[in-house]
């Protein structure tokens, strides 16, 4: 249940209708409160201001209206507006961007301000009265039902036409701006970033007590293979939340030990098993049905507990900028510039252990971390056949690796670095036509090896900047 309401309101705060559906109800809301200011003070204040004059029921209709009718029509060409540019925008940089857009805050708030100002004159609008006699409940007498005129509610209405004016202006400056590819690759690489910080160092239960029994790898005996209950999906889809706290405490009350073969990003189907659960004579039915609701799955990846995803948002882009349909190398190095960002910040980070305990140190959950090598590999693998045609391309990303190599401390992981640099010097050889272009690409890489296994040199870069070329 947890894992659902999670999933469901990260859905709802993301969706485009939920910042104007929101300033909707407060536009609502609001005419109620200025309507009963205007029942409660009268018009008797506006005699004693010589700058505002007392609307009459026809005048203060008229003006209503005619708010109301331009705050819809300036709604419905602010709409689409917006996805006519969001439809341009994404198939130039790829479809799964779109919800990008659809997160916009600012085109959220231009259209929100809009349909708030239509209900807020709409609701203002039907409590305008004309001076009219009526019958009495007992029917014999006539009664005099005065005119109602909410002059404060009228001024509050032209104040956001008055304001819904600017935000036209805005919303005009916006939609170029939100569309410009060097802002949304911005975007998508301050996503990443943020996602990092969430999932890092991100952990579920605690870590064994002496540091060096910790792994990031997972092991297990056999017999915990030949005692486990095998728990399937019954959904088929991509995993969008796993409810790690939700499993790990019902391990710790049936006294289970639970192994996740599934993660947020995995595409599942009913035969896919999603955890095994051991000893299994103590996973009923009912333990099996409250584990399988901690698993919420989709239609679609999202970037909830997905890093891969929005690393795989950067390399698209620049895979679809390095095609020979678009040829833009310099938005394909902006990307690996953000990617560069992002792998930066990975490589100082450390990796939570594989093997999660309860408070009593009773190993409780057992789920490998993505490591440093795997998001490595989801970028340079995927780039580098696209990268390697072309020069400019080519270099930076060996310039790319070797930031990242004198960034990173881990021997280990600057190794890996090395790998890559090397699969690209070698893809370029068999596909690159340019002799000075392999040059500045073989220079490039000797600095990835010296950064990655020359200390003094390191040391030399750390204290003078200095470093592939001469270039700081």
């Amino acid at each position: 249940m947890r894992a659902t309401l999670i999933t469901f309101w990260t859905t709802v705060r993301e969706s485009y209708w939920f910042v104007p559906s929101l300033m909707a109800l407060a536009a609502i809301g609001l005419s109620f409160g200025t309507t009963a200011i205007d029942r409660a003070v009268g018009s008797q204040w506006l005699d004693d201001i010589g700058w505002l004059y007392a609307n009459k029921p026809a005048g203060a209709r008229a003006v209503l209206s005619t708010v109301a009718g331009s705050m819809i029509t300036v709604a419905g060409v602010t709409f689409s507006m917006t996805i006519l540019s969001i439809s341009y925008t994404t198939g130039q940089v790829g479809p799964r961007l779109l919800n990008n857009f659809m997160r916009d805050k600012g085109n959220q708030f231009t259209l929100g301000v809009f349909i708030s100002t239509f209900l807020y004159c709409l609701m203002v609008l039907r409590t305008v009265r004309n001076a009219d006699t009526a019958p009495p409940d007992s029917g014999k007498n006539i009664e005099l039902i005065g005119a109602f005129v909410p002059h404060v509610a009228i001024i509050v209405g032209l104040l956001m036409a008055i304001m819904s004016v600017g935000v036209l202006i805005f919303f005009i400056h916006h939609v170029p701006e939100s569309i410009h590819v060097s802002n949304i690759v911005a975007g998508v690489g301050r996503d990443l970033q943020f996602h990092i910080d969430e999932q890092f160092p991100a952990t579920v239960g605690v870590p064994h007590d002496e540091k060096a029994a910790r792994e990031s790898k997972a092991s297990l005996p056999e017999s915990f293979y030949d005692n486990a209950r095998k728990l399937k999906s019954k959904h088929t889809g991509y995993v969008e939340y796993v409810d790690a706290d939700g499993l790990l405490l019902i391990a710790t009350e049936h006294d289970l030990v639970i192994r996740l073969r599934r993660r947020a990003g995995d595409f599942v189907t009913s035969n896919s098993v999603l955890l095994l659960a051991s000893p299994g004579d103590k996973v009923t039915d009912e333990v099996a049905r409250n584990l399988s609701t901690k698993f919420v799955c989709g239609v679609q990846r999202t970037p909830t507990q997905n890093l891969r995803f929005v690393f795989n948002q950067l390399v698209e882009v620049a895979m679809r900028a390095l095609s020979p349909g678009v040829n833009d190398p310099f938005t394909a190095m902006n990307c690996m510039d953000w990617l560069q960002a992002a792998l930066e910040q990975l490589a100082g980070r450390e990796l939570p252990d594989a093997h999660r305990h309860d408070d009593k140190q009773h190993l409780r959950l057992v789920a490998e971390p993505e490591d440093f090598g795997s998001y490595t590999a989801l970028v340079f693998n995927q780039l580098t056949p696209y990268v390697a045609v072309d020069r400019n391309a080519a270099v930076h990303m060996m310039e790319m690796l070797a930031k990242i190599a004198f960034e990173t401390a881990s021997e280990s992981r600057r190794r890996e670095l090395l790998k890559h640099g090397e699969k690209l010097r070698k893809a370029c050889r068999r596909v690159l036509n340019s002799e000075e272009g392999m040059k500045l690409l073989t220079d490039r890489y000797r600095s990835v090896i010296r950064l990655s296994r020359d200390p003094e040199y390191r040391q030399h870069v750390l204290r003078t900047g200095d470093w592939i070329g001469g270039r700081g």
